[in-house]
């Protein structure tokens, strides 16, 4: 459960903002996200926008922003973190609000003009899920890079380098890696590119399958065009399915891209999954009519002036300002993206029991 201790100190206006809106953020969590149960595993996945190096100025993260961001993350029980920055006191500091049974693993940071200094992390609560020791960053022999038509050289590594780690929740061993794949642009070369990530990085899986046995899950942003796209083919062609009740949902704030996807290669089938979808913060924090409230607290040098394009330098209209908030501010204090998630069933128990009958074969326990 989440930490409040710190509220109190606030002052009044602050304070009761930051109290009605948790209030509804639990009430919207509670509408339209399974309630964690003993048989079952939440799982998700959230691109949290540059956390949080405010390394392009539109903030910093509000110190209310983090209580919203924990309040989500408390309802699920791993969460795969994409965006993490080099500095990790943010994501400390959200874990700690989150209560002592929470914790994290992350890797190091991608180094390059592609990796944006990012790190990948799991947010995890330790009473409900497993980490079984096993972590690594996925880095690809020299015969598998990735490379597109026309490129120089031998291939790349990919953009931001994903993550793998392997846990268990009530019966179910899993394997669990997180991407956040390079987006470029939709056509020519920088496509090419990204699903050529794709493909390679669902191939390196299919592959290593193979080789150790067991379930495997690619979740993060995969920056997917569309479910009829080849960006999505290239996570098929290699064995990875979207469940049906994943499938469909649109994750950027527009609801109009299938940039994040949870992607199952599935061995054992006693694995069935539940409800699934995603989260809009939206409906309870940083709304459209929270503009005057959080007017002051806005960047006036990008709140009042167009920054780039034909009206650069040019005042905004209060319109513009509004449209300022809601399609860019909010998203440097929470995200541009949506939290995507499914529940998926663990308790294996009556299968088990079943296979210990006479004349069938025992299943791993």
């Amino acid at each position: 459960m989440p930490h409040y201790r710190s509220i109190p100190s606030y002052g009044d206006v602050e304070r009761s903002r930051v109290i009605e809106r948790l209030l509804a953020l639990r009430a919207a969590l509670d509408e339209k996200v399974a309630k964690p149960g003993p048989d079952s595993l939440l799982l998700a996945t959230w691109n949290i926008r540059d956390f949080d190096s405010n390394k392009f100025g539109h903030g910093p993260r509000l110190r209310e922003a983090f209580h919203y961001i924990a309040e989500i993350l408390a309802r699920f029980d791993l969460v795969a973190v994409q965006e993490v920055n080099r500095d990790l006191t943010p994501l400390r500091r959200v874990v700690e609000l989150l209560g002592e049974d929470w914790t994290f693993i992350v890797t190091a940071v991608t180094e390059g003009s592609s990796g944006g200094q990012e790190r990948m992390a799991f947010v995890y609560n330790w009473k409900r899920v497993k980490f079984t020791n096993l972590a690594g960053q996925v880095v690809l022999p020299k015969t598998r890079l990735v490379t597109t038509p026309g490129q120089a050289g031998d291939g790349l590594q990919f953009a931001r380098t994903p993550y793998l780690a392997s846990f268990r929740a009530g019966w179910f061993q899993f394997n669990l890696s997180t991407v956040h794949i390079y987006f470029g642009k939709d056509t020519g070369d920088e496509l090419e590119r990204r699903i050529e990530e794709i493909r390679r990085i669902a191939g390196h899986f299919k592959e290593l399958q193979e080789k150790e046995p067991g379930d495997y899950i690619l979740l993060g942003d995969f920056n997917i065009i569309s479910p009829q796209h080849r960006t999505m083919e290239a996570l098929r062609e290699s064995g990875f399915e979207i469940p049906a009740a994943l499938q469909g949902f649109r994750t950027n704030l527009g609801k109009n891209k299938f940039y994040d996807q949870i992607a199952f290669r599935q061995q054992d089938r006693r694995l069935e999954f539940g409800s699934a979808g995603t989260f809009d913060f939206r409906d309870a924090v940083y709304r459209e009519e929270d503009f005057e409230a959080y007017h002051d607290h806005m960047p006036a040098h990008l709140r009042d002036f167009h920054t780039q394009g034909a009206k650069k330098g040019q005042p905004r209209t209060e319109e513009e300002k509004r449209a300022y908030y809601n399609r860019e501010w909010i998203t440097w204090q929470m995200s541009d993206h949506l939290l995507l998630w499914v529940e998926l069933k663990v308790d294996f128990t009556n299968d088990y029991l079943g296979s210990l009958l006479p004349g069938e074969t025992p299943l791993a326990n």
